[in-house]
């Protein structure tokens, strides 16, 4: 019993060459070159889904307005599809803001669909 209590208090004791010096540097520009940008679309018609699938494409965050496009709802339907499946290929979110806005965001980020204030009916 008395080997087996030695042995545990050598667990977690750490020497010095345990470490390994890392070069920050190796891991690419940490000065901020693959920043998530917020963009604003207008999907007035439906010849701008490449423009905005660009964008979802790069990792950006993209607020849409689709008031323009909504009182045509077939147009309305086939960009909110091509959206959804984009959205799916990045592993991104999708949900919509009111009645006019659809926000899209990249892998890593997940809307909250509860108010933090304000009604929730």
């Amino acid at each position: 019993m008395g080997g087996f209590l030695e042995k545990l208090k050598f667990i977690g004791r750490s020497g010095e060459d345990d470490y390994v010096e890392i070069d920050p540097g190796q891991f690419g520009d940490a000065s901020g070159s693959s920043q998530i940008m917020l963009k604003m679309a207008d999907l007035g018609k439906i010849e701008v889904m490449p423009e905005i699938k660009q964008e979802i494409y790069a990792g950006n965050i993209v607020l849409i307005d689709i008031g323009r496009i909504k009182r045509d709802k077939t147009t309305l339907d086939k960009a909110i599809a091509e959206l959804k499946k984009t959205v799916e290929e990045v592993s991104g979110d999708i949900a919509g803001i009111g009645d006019d806005l659809v926000a899209v965001v990249p892998d890593g980020i997940k809307i909250d669909r509860e108010n933090i204030v304000g009604d929730k009916d």
